[in-house]
């Protein structure tokens, strides 16, 4: 992390590796060649994508292209990983990204599925796993500003504006902040947490603003 904490650094990564999640074959090789250099300490799971706002959106190709990418991907990568990491006789950590749509109703239904399914993949792990000295643990963001808003910037401009009033914080959550959470789980100062799920949400679990404003007058 950079001196002032505004944002998380590459250096020292020594080798980046691109491959399709939803490829199994290019999955296995992708682990085998990481591998190959040394066991990963953590495997943080962020990859996801939906645009299916509601029940009518969510066709039949949609629902399996969401679960897949934000259900089954993650999954099967934690598999994969899973034999040199109960091997490797050290402690390792995964971390998934979920969503807050995992735990209430927010729209992007087969997102949330997915979403929520990748919670109790995560508590699996962690019951399974743990005695091999392997944590599991996920996030659940909040709205993070990301290009996947820009479909929604483009149809209603005043929809930011529109959704900071949701949170108690005021705002959305930044990548960064994800990024953060993500390695302090995945870090030793997490070592006696696994099976959690972490809040990164800007305060919008908490409670209801605009009913709170709404019932107080």
């Amino acid at each position: 992390m950079r001196p002032g904490g505004s944002d998380l650094s590459l250096d020292g990564v020594g080798e980046a590796q691109r491959f399709d999640l939803l490829d199994d074959s290019a999955v296995e090789a992708a682990v085998r060649r990481i591998c190959d250099g040394g066991v990963p300490d953590a495997v943080i799971s962020n990859a996801g994508w939906t645009r299916a706002e509601t029940l009518d959106d969510v066709t039949a190709e949609a629902l399996s292209h969401e679960l897949d990418l934000n259900l089954r991907s993650a999954a099967r990568l934690s598999q994969a990983f899973l034999p040199a990491m109960r091997a490797g006789r050290k402690e390792a950590a995964f971390v998934f990204i979920s969503s807050i749509n995992a735990l209430s109703h927010y729209g992007n239904p087969a997102y949330a599925a997915a979403k929520a399914g990748l919670i109790a993949w995560m508590r699996a792990i962690a019951t399974e796993e743990g005695r091999h000295g392997i944590r599991a643990n996920a996030i659940t963001p909040g709205s993070v500003r990301t290009m996947a808003w820009d479909h929604r910037i483009e149809r209603d401009p005043g929809i930011l504006a529109k959704v900071r009033q949701l949170y108690p914080l005021g705002r959305m959550v930044k990548p960064v902040e994800v990024a953060r959470a993500a390695a302090f789980l995945a870090s030793p100062l997490a070592s006696g947490i696994t099976g959690t799920v972490l809040p990164v949400d800007a305060g919008i679990s908490a409670g209801n603003l605009p009913f709170l404003e709404q019932i107080a007058g």
